[in-house]
């Protein structure tokens, strides 16, 4: 994970992630596993100028019982600040899950080397890494940023509140989710792919206990409350969302799964846009609608919350320089990733919402084909 200041401002930050870290200026980086857990050695391509940061393993896990599936014992990476951004934390998750399949519903590419494993403890091993933070500094946090990416960005919007709790109460705490607004969208065939995965992940991590307690008694299923559509009513931290309106994992693994689409009809719109059929692109103007609707009440109402939502086909836009603060990163009336939501997290405008007119009017785009 390539690091990097927020519009520019930010001293320090300390940072939770499962993969690869940010490089932030004066930063204290933290690299996080409640899902996916890097149990091996971890390294970066120097080529990209991306910071090697020791793993720590959290010793004291085995004592409430916060494994990975393997047995092994979680970890992250931290990098420690110094001077004015010493007590700035910015915690990044970075969890890789590509695919569905199989009754588990998981299929993982290594994005590191090292060994990626699945753990059935998210919830443990989330709690075991924050109180092995806490005396380490995070317990006198003066700011503190909980974000991340695809399903780690899922996670920032399950655990924002929670982690709020962890730090003094003067503490300036928000939160950022990086393409993990998944949504609880049918696919082409109508079948509600996605709902099942989740459900399924639900049930086999126990992880209903630990949803937005107002959120589930709110649902008649209240597993449903792992969608950010549904919790996010209910988050009182402040939030930004960065998403994109035509997200590739949900156009591929969401809207267009293998199993809706078994003669490849949909191959070539999948991997260029500008090949997609008039009647394919309607449905992909589906997704966004139904993306700005789930997101609707998060733009009229809330007062504290951030969102920049484009339309290219990506999926995870603050994870290099290109996509975050480069000369041809995505623009939304003229203002990048970065410079939004410096604009956000420093309360430099009244306003930081910023959504892009539909494909193919897409600034700067780098689309991701998979």
């Amino acid at each position: 994970m390539v690091s990097h200041s927020i519009g520019g401002d930010w001293r320090t930050k300390e940072f939770f992630a499962v993969g690869e870290a940010k490089m932030v200026t004066n930063a204290v980086v933290v690299t996080v596993i409640v899902a996916l857990i890097t149990c091996g050695s971890w390294r970066v391509n120097a080529d990209e100028g991306r910071l090697s940061v020791k793993m720590t393993l959290v010793g004291n896990a085995s004592a409430i019982g916060a494994f990975c599936l393997d047995g092994s014992l979680p970890a992250y990476h931290l990098h420690r600040g110094f001077g004015a951004g010493a007590r700035n934390w910015l915690l990044q998750f970075e969890i890789f899950i590509i695919g569905t399949a199989s009754s588990l519903g998981i299929v993982m590419e290594p994005h590191l080397q090292g060994i990626l494993c699945f753990t059935m403890g998210g919830q443990k091993i989330w709690e075991a890494i924050i109180q092995d933070l806490l005396p380490k500094g995070l317990g006198q946090a003066r700011k503190a940023l909980l974000s991340g990416c695809s399903a780690g960005g899922l996670s920032s919007f399950l655990h924002c509140d929670s982690f709020k709790t962890y730090l003094p109460t003067n503490a300036s705490v928000k939160c950022l989710s990086d393409a993990g607004f998944f949504l609880d969208e049918r696919d082409i065939s109508l079948n509600h792919t996605m709902r099942f995965f989740y459900k399924g992940l639900v049930s086999l991590q126990e992880v209903e206990k630990n949803l937005n307690k107002n959120c589930t008694s709110s649902l008649y299923f209240p597993e449903l409350c792992i969608f950010p559509q549904y919790t996010l009513k209910y988050i009182t931290t402040p939030f930004f969302i960065l998403n994109s309106a035509y997200d590739v994992f949900q156009f591929h693994h969401a809207l267009v799964p293998p199993s809706a689409d078994p003669r490849g009809v949909w191959s070539r719109c999948k991997q260029d846009p500008s090949k997609c059929r008039p009647n394919q692109i309607n449905i992909l103007q589906g997704l966004r609608r139904d993306m700005l609707l789930a997101l609707g009440s998060f733009f009229n109402s809330s007062t504290r919350g951030g969102m920049f939502i484009n339309s290219c086909f990506a999926h995870c836009q603050s994870e290099t320089q290109n996509t975050w603060f480069g000369v041809d990163s995505p623009r939304i009336h003229n203002k990048t990733i970065a410079e939004t939501v410096g604009d956000w997290y420093f309360s430099r405008r009244l306003t930081n919402k910023e959504i892009d007119c539909a494909y193919p009017c897409g600034t700067n785009c780098h689309n991701l084909i998979q």
